[in-house]
């Protein structure tokens, strides 16, 4: 292989903040990350297909920012470990809060919201990033699993 003429494609990483660190909201309870979370939510699809977000927190617990992960079908969501963690790592988040609707407006996770859980759970631990809580929302409440000891 001549290296002479090699060419490879150039990787660029971006995370622009616009707030400053005193204007982003804090968070404190899963009241609060669910109140913050909803917003993010489209109106007009939380009852009707499951999504994923990741809610990105500083050492402060301030709002990095909020990322969709995925959007899926009626009763779930592929969810990607690597891109949660990628986000998490260009926004240098401390912690990170998941959060996915369930259209159907039931409040008990499934056993596949139970995995994926435990799946980013152990790559947080790799990357000394603390997943905080993992909320289930409906238009009308929501379930914590850290307010239920499932974290």
């Amino acid at each position: 292989m001549n290296m002479d003429n090699l060419q490879v494609t150039e990787v660029k990483l971006t995370y622009r903040n616009k707030l400053k660190a005193s204007e982003r909201p804090k968070v404190l309870s899963s009241k609060e990350s669910y109140q913050i979370l909803l917003k993010a939510f489209d109106a007009g699809t939380v009852e009707l297909f499951e999504s994923m977000k990741v809610m990105l927190l500083s050492n402060a617990n301030r709002v990095l920012g909020i990322m969709d992960v995925s959007n899926g079908g009626i009763s779930q969501t592929v969810v990607d470990v690597r891109l949660i963690m990628q986000s998490a790592l260009l926004a240098k988040a401390s912690g990170i809060i998941l959060a996915h609707n369930h259209p159907d407006g039931a409040l008990i996770p499934s056993a596949m919201d139970t995995a994926a859980t435990h799946r980013i759970k152990k790559a947080c631990e790799v990357l000394d990033i603390k997943l905080l809580d993992h909320i289930i929302i409906t238009p009308e409440s929501y379930y914590s699993y850290a307010d239920e000891g499932m974290i």
